[in-house]
């Protein structure tokens, strides 16, 4: 005879301990989920698009009253809108984020690395370079935040250096940190050249030997201190149309000292 099975029980529910009521009175400003490294899309000036990874933060205000946000929820907003990743995209994403968290502010961080094709000044050899871009966004009601971030390397030579030595000057790579907020969307790659000419010269990835003495003797003809380079980049900048207010930072990592040189301008 058969043994009698039992009847099946309903699950027991499963409490949700984020929503519950926290008396600490403490708002938090930012809550979420950090260093998600996530395949996208993203607009290229020359190609259309770029498929690279990005390193992710994505958050929201938490009011005092509730003890925990729902994690999982930023990664279901982020998976919704797939992998294509600009400008236009950024406020559906907030947006979202505001809606599916229950916040009125939301920031998102995207940064990525951005790759150019290159080729050398003289022999024209192409290499592909790699510089880094992010995007920091913040939704704050109905108002958006967008601020573009664009990093690159670039030669300086020390005119201090040239004009006191018989042979040659010390030069170094300089790291040039770039800024923005603008009215209408600003080309990555724009900034990319705008950097480097500002510069004493610009990197490569390949060089042949022709290549070599060509950006050699560009740098030699063309020193620049690190307030020199800020304040290049800087005239530029205030010179865009679209762009309406910059920071700039050019940290170079000295080839004669125990130290790095650095200099910002700021203007909001």
């Amino acid at each position: 005879m058969a043994a009698k099975t039992a009847p099946c029980s309903s699950p027991a529910p499963l409490h949700d301990k984020q929503s519950e009521r926290d008396r600490r009175e403490l708002r938090i400003d930012k809550v979420g989920v950090r260093g998600l490294r996530f395949p996208i899309q993203v607009r290229d000036k020359a190609r259309g698009w770029q498929n690279t990874i990005a390193t992710i933060g994505m958050y929201v205000e938490l009011p005092q009253e509730f003890k925990g946000t729902h994690m999982s929820r930023f990664l279901e907003v982020l998976n919704a809108h797939g992998g294509l990743i600009h400008v236009e995209t950024l406020p559906d994403i907030l947006r979202a984020m505001q809606a599916k968290l229950s916040s009125t502010t939301a920031h998102l961080e995207i940064e990525f690395p951005y790759f150019v094709a290159k080729a050398a000044p003289v022999s024209g050899q192409v290499g592909m370079m790699d510089y880094t871009a992010r995007f920091d966004a913040t939704a704050s009601g109905k108002a958006i935040d967008l601020a573009l971030t664009v990093r690159a390397g670039v030669t300086t030579l020390c005119p201090c250096s040239k004009a006191i030595s018989r042979h040659g000057a010390h030069n170094q790579r300089g790291l040039v940190t770039v800024q923005i907020r603008s009215r209408s969307p600003v080309w990555i790659e724009d900034l990319i050249v705008l950097i480097e000419r500002s510069a004493s010269c610009e990197l490569y990835s390949l060089l042949k030997r022709q290549d070599e003495r060509a950006v050699t003797e560009r740098a030699f003809g063309n020193p620049v201190f690190v307030e020199d380079l800020v304040r290049n980049v800087a005239l530029e900048l205030r010179a865009h149309p679209d762009i309406l207010g910059y920071r700039v930072e050019a940290e170079n990592q000295e080839s004669i000292h125990n130290h790095n040189a650095y200099a910002c301008i700021e203007n909001w």
